[in-house]
């Protein structure tokens, strides 16, 4: 479900801000929030890329993909567009890379050092409000279900049904709890 309009674009950035605990987006939150900014030019890039059209809009699209790729470097993420659904939260800078092939559903939250890639040209799916904990490696044509949470440094090869929590190297079911407390949207809609 990638930016199909204007109305997404916003919705996007509103569902990125609330899941990384921005409320508004000023000055000051642009000076010191890297993260964020990286996000919202990801987020205008996929909406340049699926939405407009002519001359004009492919400078624009060339000059933020150019201050995605240098933020990125700076930060340590790689993320190409149109990978995931509203709602992405990027706990922090550092070593986050993402193959281009990869979907992921809404309200996804990613960590240092979490790489998500492909073997033997199969990309994993991710499912909606999942937690991937720091470090956590993840590739194949797989599939992680809804609700799930990746613990701190797993390997994930296999299949991870919706609702639990797996870790380890090889990953395997270590709780029936899943990512409820771990996605700031979650907690957030459940204290409403």
């Amino acid at each position: 479900m990638p930016i199909a309009s204007k109305a997404d674009y916003e919705e996007y950035l509103r569902a990125d801000m609330f899941n990384s605990n921005v409320e508004r987006w000023t000055v000051k939150e642009f000076l010191k929030n890297d993260v964020m900014r990286y996000q919202r030019i990801l987020r205008k890039l996929e909406y340049y890329l699926n939405c407009r059209r002519g001359a004009w809009a492919k400078v624009v699209r060339m000059y933020l993909q150019w201050r995605r790729i240098r933020l990125g470097a700076k930060l340590g993420i790689a993320i190409e567009p149109n990978c995931f659904g509203p709602g992405l939260s990027i706990a922090h800078a550092g070593s986050v890379v993402v193959n281009d092939e990869v979907r992921v559903g809404v309200n996804c939250r990613i960590h240092s050092g979490v790489n998500v890639g492909s073997l033997r040209g199969a990309t994993p799916k991710i499912g909606d409000n999942v937690y991937l904990g720091p470090g956590a490696k993840i590739f194949g044509g797989i599939t992680i279900g809804d609700n799930a949470a990746v613990g701190a440094n797993a390997v994930v090869c296999k299949d991870v049904p919706g609702n639990v929590t797996v870790g380890g190297v090889p990953a395997k079911v270590i709780s029936q709890k899943g990512s409820g407390d771990l996605i700031p949207a979650l907690v957030k809609g459940a204290k409403k």
